[in-house]
């Protein structure tokens, strides 16, 4: 369905530096733990060198399109349907009563026409409230989906860069200038292994159909500009 996507951002940069994280990680992570400067011999010079490959993940866009996302946004978007007719309903009497104060309001006399000045300011304002309030609580509900699909695929993220040989996995969610990543090929992209792997653990079945990629905005069409949820940065676990 087409619909005004709000778009949420997790952590402007989102990095795991695999050698720094070997040594808090679980018994059973299966990373290799971080050499010492003092044992540093040739081959571990050599072993480090296979760890200094950067890598880059879309976080945003492997959520959205993990199995988990798009079934749990598709949700989302259904629950938040009535709230938007509502806001739509509001929306529409305001507009409603706009054009009569502009067709009628020179035929009415000051008190009729001061009437429903008030009656249009005060609709208008109880909708702006409205749409605010309901926008608050859709992001508030995208990112509670988003940082517990995050907290379960960080450590495959982790897991991941440490098999590959990656040092750094950088997030580019955010285009440059607004994120760290001003260009990067897609050989060293591994969003869509993330999600493949995250879907073989999460055990959720694919989409019966192709679900909106970004989760709906709530909120009245000519009253709600595009809007961005506060930033919201979640650390791996440890």
């Amino acid at each position: 369905m087409t619909r005004n996507l709000a778009r949420f951002s997790l952590a402007a940069v989102f990095v795991f530096a695999v050698a720094a994280l070997a040594q808090t990680a679980t018994a059973g992570s299966g990373l290799p733990a971080a050499p010492s400067a003092a044992a540093s011999t040739p081959d571990t010079t050599a072993a480090s060198a296979t760890t200094n490959k950067i890598g880059t993940i879309n976080i945003e866009q492997a959520i959205f399109a993990s199995n988990e996302g798009q079934r749990d946004f598709e949700a989302l978007s259904k629950k938040l349907e009535p709230k938007q007719t509502e806001l739509k309903n509001m929306n529409d009497e305001v507009e409603s009563l706009k054009k009569q104060l502009n067709t009628q309001g020179e035929k009415l006399n000051d008190d009729s026409r001061a009437a429903l000045v008030k009656q249009v300011e005060d609709k208008q304002k109880k909708l702006e409230r409205s749409v605010q309030d309901a926008r608050d609580d859709a992001q508030a509900q995208q990112n509670e989906i988003a940082q517990r699909i995050l907290q379960k695929m960080a450590p495959i993220i982790v897991k991941y860069a440490g098999d590959k040989g990656f040092g750094l996995i950088m997030d580019t969610s955010n285009p440059w200038p607004q994120g760290p990543v001003l260009w990067a090929g897609p050989s060293v992209d591994i969003t869509k292994a993330i999600v493949d792997a995250y879907n073989v653990q999460s055990g959720v079945p694919a989409p019966a159909r192709p679900a909106t990629t970004k989760p709906a905005s709530t909120g009245a069409k000519s009253t709600t500009p595009a809007s961005k949820p506060a930033t919201t940065t979640t650390a791996p676990p440890q």
